[in-house]
């Protein structure tokens, strides 16, 4: 029985480590604020609630399982608000997410290919 336990907790510390590797790559790699945010959502509430369910399956039924679960269960509630509340701020101070009919994507290929320019410029000196 305890390798079984084993293995799920180790498939629960791969998974979480795979979200947690998708959202960084996230908050790199997408465009705007709030894709970003989308993507800090992965990290915290599939990540680290994997990594903590992982860490309840090692310490077995203790107290600190009882603490873990807990800390869990104020994350499950607390990371989903805070990220919605950050988004209503963002809408309220006039930032507008991307959408596919605006010209966001003409205006930052224009400004990567004016970057690019200058970057070329400065290498040639």
């Amino acid at each position: 029985m305890e390798i079984i336990i084993d293995l799920a907790s180790w498939a629960l510390f791969i998974g979480g480590s795979i979200f947690l590797l998708i959202g960084a790559v996230g908050l790199i790699r997408l465009p705007d604020m709030f894709t970003r945010m989308h993507a800090a959502g992965i990290i915290d509430t599939m990540g680290v609630g994997m990594f903590f369910v992982a860490m309840i399956l090692q310490a077995g039924m203790t107290l600190v399982s009882i603490k873990i679960f807990l800390i869990v269960l104020f994350l499950m509630f607390t990371l989903p608000t805070t990220t919605h509340a950050l988004a209503r701020a963002a809408v309220a101070a006039g930032l507008k997410p991307i959408s596919d009919d605006d010209d966001t994507d003409d205006r930052e290929l224009a400004l990567m290919q004016e970057l690019e320019e200058e970057r070329r410029r400065l290498s040639k000196t």
